[in-house]
């Protein structure tokens, strides 16, 4: 009976002269993998990045994307309109619409709860854009966050929250590890009784390809802390939602 081909480990490099030839993409995942960490689609990797590397990285990018225009038979040379086409992609995957995963979490100021507020707070809607990592079309969506303060909590204004959202959902994901992850994001950081995210979105997985369906939608929920065991608090959050969010 034959045994699975083990792959071996990527050599340890023993010098940062023998790193410095690789490509940035090869140093990233380098650093990435020696350090035990993973680097899933949907996971921020700016740690790892280090000054200047984004640039190489949207180059090699560039190069690829044009491989792939090659591969599917188009003419980058000849048609004006594709010309550029790898290099604006590079850029938009980079800078733009998966840029939570090379960039560090947005500055959020965080003030105190001097007045010991403890009363239902709902932020939102918050227009987000995402990517699904199946197919890397475009997701779009609408969230509310509802926050049962207490007096240890941290408040943050509510530009931070929609800060915090564009940094999570800017990323391949899925939506619903996409919200689960804001939600540990905002109860890392405001550390309320309670915590209450509802997202809706269109998926152009859906709309754009397989069966095409322009009218479905995807609602999902993250409840934790007092609007879990709170049948009441979770009633009064979802019934001030708009009706096409319930």
């Amino acid at each position: 009976m034959s045994t699975p081909t083990q792959v071996p480990p990527p050599r340890l490099l023993r010098s940062e002269e023998e790193l410095a030839r690789l490509p940035a993409s090869e140093r990233i995942r380098y650093r990435l993998v020696t350090a035990d960490r993973r680097y899933y689609a949907n996971d921020n990797i700016a740690a790892f990045i280090r000054e200047g590397e984004l640039a190489e990285l949207k180059a090699e990018v560039r190069v690829k994307m044009e491989e792939v225009l090659r591969a599917l038979v188009i003419d980058t040379d000849g048609d004006h309109n594709t010309r550029d086409t790898a290099q604006r992609v590079a850029k938009m995957y980079i800078d733009e619409v998966f840029s939570g995963r090379y960039r560090e979490m947005p500055s959020v100021t965080e003030f105190p709860n001097a007045e010991r507020l403890n009363e239902l707070m709902i932020v939102g809607p918050i227009s987000v854009r995402s990517a699904c990592s199946h197919h890397m079309c475009p997701i779009f969506g609408r969230i509310w966050v509802g926050i049962m303060p207490n007096e240890h909590s941290n408040l943050i204004g509510l530009s931070k929250y929609a800060r915090v959202a564009d940094w999570v959902m800017s990323r391949p994901q899925i939506q619903e590890e996409a919200v689960t992850m804001l939600a540990n994001e905002l109860q890392e950081r405001v550390r309320p009784d309670g915590l209450a995210i509802v997202m809706e979105a269109d998926h152009f997985c859906m709309h754009w390809r397989g069966v095409k369906d322009t009218d479905s939608a995807m609602v999902n929920s993250v409840m934790r802390g007092a609007f879990l065991k709170d049948a009441n608090l979770r009633r009064e959050f979802l019934s001030l939602l708009p009706r096409k969010a319930q």
